[in-house]
């Protein structure tokens, strides 16, 4: 029996998930009627967590199965492509997604594709340069030329080791990420004020926020 990595996961992301709710709150100040967007987010995410009562669309390339309290709508779709059109919610929403969609070019759809059908953004990604790369809990080893990064970070990272009710491919996920910097995520969002989430002095992911 050993340690299973999710367990690491829950020490630590609940405080940042606060934390960018109480940001969202705060800055954007969310009221009954905001329709909301959030793109490659869950039901789970938001029902009995967020304190709003505002309608909330949750976009995923699936739609999961089962009854949806009454504010939540599912729907299927490419956040590249967005079936919705221009400025359908107040505010869109999408946390740790853009570093998954693909290519630089596809970052770049996704970043418009957001920007046009929503008023408000919030936008969080990991940064590329923070010393810890979170997806698979290592340390500098992304730091190396992305091609080179991609196959060692899967052997010298505590998720490579620590497989145990882990059923993610660990191949497929560092072939799809694409970490950014501050200039990226500036060039993406080139409307919105870029936010630093810190964690003992040291920047662990931006926050695009369009008001």
């Amino acid at each position: 029996m050993g340690p299973r990595v999710y367990s690491i996961y829950r020490l630590v992301q609940p405080a940042f998930r606060r934390r960018r709710i109480q940001l969202l709150l705060d800055v954007l100040k969310p009221q009954p009627t905001t329709r909301i967007l959030d793109v490659g987010g869950y039901v789970g995410n938001w029902d009995k967590v967020v304190p709003i009562e505002s309608p909330v669309t949750c976009l995923n390339l699936h739609v999961p199965k089962g009854p949806l309290p009454e504010r939540f709508t599912c729907r299927a779709g490419d956040g590249r492509c967005l079936p919705f059109a221009d400025r359908s919610f107040d505010l869109v929403f999408s946390n740790s997604v853009i570093e998954h969609v693909g290519t630089y070019e596809d970052q770049k759809r996704f970043a418009a594709e957001l920007r046009r059908v929503g008023g408000q953004l919030f936008v969080q990604t990991p940064n590329r340069w923070f010393f810890i790369e979170t997806h698979f809990l290592t340390v500098f080893v992304h730091f190396l030329p992305w091609r080179l990064a991609r196959r060692l970070i899967r052997v010298f990272s505590l998720r490579g080791w620590m497989r145990r009710g882990d059923n993610i491919d660990l191949k497929q996920l560092a072939n799809e990420l694409r970490l950014l910097g501050l200039r990226e995520v500036r060039e993406l969002f080139p409307d919105c004020e870029i936010h630093r989430e810190k964690w003992f002095g040291f920047t662990k992911s931006f926050m695009a926020i369009r008001r």
